[in-house]
């Protein structure tokens, strides 16, 4: 018996390790490095495209919560994500490139793991994980349109440019974290009002790359451009990825107006990504951009800014809560294909399409996971159709709108009964919310993990 997966993303690389591991044998179809994507720089599996960091580890955050169920549920993927990590204060960073590396060459050695380097044009008979990312190639959409019999839904994601540390100027930055939670592993440049307004009116004015089919209506809220945010008024950025709450320069005691922080990128400690500063912008504007924040006027960047479009199924149409399609036994999504937002998401998609394939092929019931863990939370509410907004059609049937892609969050969780008392405290609501995720995820230990 062979599994057939569509994609070594973080989703089908996850997939195909579950497989493995229970003595299934996979084919691990792979498009790249013959056909690339638009984002994509490098033949590896799991590459990490927009950002390299997995969020939060602390389980009282969402985030931090999804990866502490994948460690207790046997996940392979944030294992190796740990063994690579870079400082990041609470969140967990990886070195992309070592991260990649690493899930590439353990898929390559296993026995039950075949990588197959050629892009399937067509959803094929058999057990099938479609796992092909946001990204998917032309003909496959198609062929997985023609299955859905429903139109993909998309949203427009954008990176963020990365700079060398050396041609970074300390006389103006500094290291720091906020509220000194962590190390101080992130680089900080300071703004004052002044430096700030001047580098609002260049954002604001910079000619951007033009996408002829881009829907402005489609962006996904947590991955808006940085010229998106701004162009909601001059403060939006202050208030988001340039808060400068929590940030003091130990030198001259002062929390400035704005701050533009910086994150690890690889290993060595060379490379430095801007924090929540995706963009569409054109090149020579990102640079002149860039060259305007204070410590930054001579920054090389190694990497600018682009943007893409990513694919989506409508998963309440398709999809059971185990990520296996409605209309085939036997043929399951993952990943961000799904309507699901962020890397440690698209992981916990490939883990629960692993598992539950493999339940199918052992002719025993795919798992569906409560609603109280966040694994559970996620995949009932993508498959869900009550949150939906619908159009009623003429002949009495409905039409559901398009849904935003989600990531992990407290409020897609069961509710759990609180006092009004606890109610205000949200970190004891976490603890509570959170406990009772891990002791759900213990009770199904012992049917799941190998």
């Amino acid at each position: 018996m062979e599994v057939i997966i569509i994609g070594a993303g973080l989703a089908g690389s996850e997939a195909a390790l579950q497989l493995a591991k229970r003595d299934i044998k996979v084919k691990l179809y792979e498009m790249r490095p013959n056909k690339m994507t638009g984002a994509h720089t490098s033949g590896n599996c799991a590459e990490f495209v927009c950002s390299n960091s997995l969020g939060s580890s602390d389980i009282l955050n969402a985030g931090g919560l999804l990866k502490k169920e994948m460690e207790l549920l046997g996940g392979e993927l944030i294992k190796i994500a740990y063994e690579h990590s870079v400082p990041a204060g609470n969140a967990l960073a990886i070195a992309r490139e070592d991260f990649s590396n690493a899930v590439t060459k353990t898929l390559e050695e296993n026995d039950n793991i075949e990588i197959i380097r050629e892009e399937l044009s067509s959803i094929p008979e058999g057990y099938v994980i479609i796992a092909s990312g946001p990204l998917t190639s032309d003909k496959l959409s198609e062929s997985i349109q023609t299955f859905t019999e429903a139109e993909h839904l998309h949203f427009f994601d954008a990176i963020a440019p990365i700079v060398e540390i050396d041609s970074i100027d300390f006389n103006k930055a500094f290291w720091g974290a906020r509220y000194d939670k962590g190390e101080p592993s992130y680089i900080n440049c300071p703004m004052t009002k002044e430096e700030y307004e001047n580098f609002y009116n260049i954002l604001i004015n910079s000619p951007k790359i033009e996408t002829h089919d881009i829907d402005k209506g489609s962006f996904f809220e947590s991955c808006l451009p940085v010229e998106v945010l701004a162009s909601r008024g001059i403060d939006t950025l202050r208030f988001g990825p340039m808060k400068p709450v929590g940030l003091i320069d130990k030198r001259t005691g002062m929390e400035n107006y704005a701050v533009v922080q910086l994150r690890q990128d690889n290993s060595a400690k060379t490379l430095f990504n801007l924090v929540g500063f995706q963009t569409n912008l054109k090149w020579g504007a990102q640079k002149e951009l860039v060259h305007s924040i204070p410590g930054l006027e001579n920054a090389n960047i190694v990497r600018y800014g682009v943007m893409h479009r990513n694919t989506f199924i409508n998963s309440s149409v398709v999809l059971n809560p185990t990520f296996e399609t409605k209309k085939r036994k036997g043929l399951f999504f993952a990943g961000q294909i799904t309507g699901t937002e962020g890397y440690t998401e698209s992981i916990a998609g490939g883990l629960l399409a692993g598992i539950n394939m493999a339940r199918r092929i052992q002719g025993i019931e795919p798992v569906i996971f409560p609603k109280e863990t966040m694994l559970g939370a996620l995949s009932n509410y993508i498959t869900d159709k009550a949150h939906l907004e619908h159009i009623s059609k003429r002949d009495g049937s409905l039409r559901y709108l398009p849904p935003q892609p989600i990531n992990s969050n407290w409020a897609i969780v069961s509710p759990i009964e609180l006092t009004k008392t606890e109610r205000k405290n949200k970190k004891l609501k976490a603890e509570k919310l959170a406990n009772r995720a891990i002791e759900a995820i213990k009770k199904l230990q012992s049917e799941i993990v190998l």
